[in-house]
């Protein structure tokens, strides 16, 4: 289902599209239903035999009337127009000759009046028609640049922001340039403005302004370039004051410069040939100062928020450089060679405690096995089995003497002397040989200690540079830093070079023994 419109929003569209394509038209027809509250404002209707159009013409755009064509002025009071300050002559005043029946000419815009649902025109000059000559020229080389498209957008040039040099070409005399110059002092940042004084009224009016421009393209400016927009200028006036705007060569010479052009022709519902030409139209010379440059006040808001916005963005630059910083950190304390070492000597140390406790077990079960054969041997061999055997000995002699007497019993007595003596002997011999074996057990479980060859004066030396023990002189350069580790702690060294071969070779025989040692106490 297609997007449902209310009232309101189809009427602001509608008007918004009249008031893009017609912003300013010229519209002929006869004056009917002519009413004069008393607000000042004037209600009348243009028609012709086919149409009929509303209009308003507003208070404040009724002193805008151009000559009528006869009428007695005679004890006319005198007129100013409101927008322009010129005095009226009489005869001129519009507003108060208009009635119903007259032909005229109305120019304005196109709007819609919301309250109503109706278009209407909005008069901002009203002329009898008999002085439509200055229209008619109007519409007619509006029509003929346009198919030349010198009003096309595509030909526009961007108008540059905050410029720093200002070509002003208008009157020297006047108020808008006043104006002009009173606001570029307030805003912005600071500009150049070179005036290029020209005739803005008058026949001799467009030549100039067409020679100002493009004395503004050529001109070179201190510290060298061109200036970086054209504004041209005029304070208000009637159709009449204001038509140099409206010349071929305004508009020619506005086509051919090289440098943005910029305009800012009478008040709000003026519009000039200049102005659809123009890269950029404002609507009075004030309105050129205020587009050009911004308020100081809004500059330096924006260099606030600009420097808060780099306050921002550094502080979050920052805390992510130091979360990287912090990642380097942890990455080098992992790779770095003081950490390698650190955990090559954890790993050494958890070895050697792993080989130490090895040791002690095997050394347990060595030491359970000799006191199992010792208290066999003591069992089997000690003084309370030599004293049994003695007791079985001295009962069996009793029981020999009472069976065959003493000669007998002395011969048995010797014998069993003789055999005691080979018994205690071979005891002897039997606790010899385990005792032997204790030994031997003993001084192999000792050649199993890692810290054994470091108590005879050996030395075990590693390299820092590849983390490796030394076991050649081949693995080590000049300035190599070594760790020597002896049986009571470790000591720092630095190989100097190569030594004579006589102490060379004692060194290398003292390392190398060093670290055979350790190697066989790894294995």
């Amino acid at each position: 289902m297609s997007h449902i419109l209310s009232v309101t929003d189809l009427t602001q569209a509608l008007k918004d599209v009249l008031e893009a394509e017609f912003p300013f038209v010229w519209v002929r027809g006869q004056v009917t239903n002519l009413a004069r509250p008393a607000s000042g404002h004037m209600y009348f209707t243009l028609s012709d035999a086919d149409a009929a159009l509303p209009v308003v013409w507003f208070k404040n755009s009724q002193g805008r009337g151009s000559k009528g064509t006869g009428g007695d002025s005679a004890g006319m009071a005198e007129k100013i127009d409101p927008l322009t300050g010129e005095v009226l002559e009489p005869g001129r005043d519009v507003p108060a000759a208009l009635a119903d029946g007259q032909e005229v000419l109305v120019a304005g815009r196109v709007t819609v009046y919301a309250a109503r649902g109706a278009y209407q025109l909005v008069a901002e000059l009203v002329q009898q028609s008999g002085v439509s000559d200055l229209a008619l020229a109007f519409e007619a080389l509006k029509r003929k640049l346009a198919d030349k498209g010198w009003f096309d957008e595509a030909r526009k040039k961007p108008v540059p922001a905050n410029p720093a040099r200002v070509a002003l070409v208008t009157s020297p005399q006047g108020a808008a340039v006043r104006d002009f110059l009173r606001l570029a002092a307030e805003r912005g940042t600071g500009a150049q403005i070179r005036i290029y004084p020209a005739l803005v009224q008058g026949d001799a009016a467009p030549a100039q302004l067409a020679a100002q421009l493009d004395a503004a393209n050529a001109d070179a400016w201190p510290g060298g370039g061109r200036a970086d927009v054209i504004a041209l200028i005029r304070g208000g006036g009637s159709l009449e004051d204001l038509w140099a705007f409206n010349s071929e060569a305004v508009a020619e010479a506005m086509v051919r410069s090289r440098i943005p052009v910029v305009t800012g022709v009478g008040h709000e519902p003026d519009v000039s040939i200049a102005d659809f030409v123009a890269d950029k139209r404002f609507s009075t010379p004030s309105a050129v100062a205020s587009g050009l440059w911004p308020l100081r006040a809004d500059l330096m808001q924006a260099v606030d928020g600009l420097e808060a916005d780099l306050a921002r963005a550094f502080a979050a630059q920052l805390e992510r450089k130091l979360a990287q910083l912090a990642q380097l950190r942890r990455g080098l304390s992992w790779l770095s060679p003081v950490q390698r070492l650190a955990r090559l000597e954890e790993s050494w140390r958890e070895t050697s405690r792993r080989l130490a406790a090895a040791g002690e077990r095997l050394l347990g079960v060595r030491r359970e096995r000799l006191a199992g054969a010792v208290r066999g041997l003591s069992r089997a061999f000690g003084p309370a089995a030599v004293e049994a055997r003695q007791e079985r000995l001295a009962s069996a002699l009793r029981g020999l003497t009472r069976a065959f007497g003493p000669a007998k019993l002395f011969a048995r007595q010797v014998r069993v002397d003789a055999l005691r003596e080979r018994a205690t002997l071979a005891a002897g011999i039997a606790l010899g040989q385990a005792g032997r074996q204790v030994d031997v057990l003993a001084a192999r479980l000792a050649g199993l200690d890692p810290e054994g060859p470091l108590a005879r004066g050996y030395s075990l030396v590693r390299i820092e540079r590849t983390g490796r023990f030394l076991r050649s002189t081949a693995d080590v350069l000049a300035g190599d830093r070594l760790g020597v580790r002896t049986a009571d702690g470790e000591v720092a060294a630095t190989v100097l070079g190569p030594a004579a071969s006589g102490a060379a070779n004692n060194r290398a025989e003292n390392v190398a023994g060093g670290a055979a040692a350790m190697a066989e106490g790894e294995g």
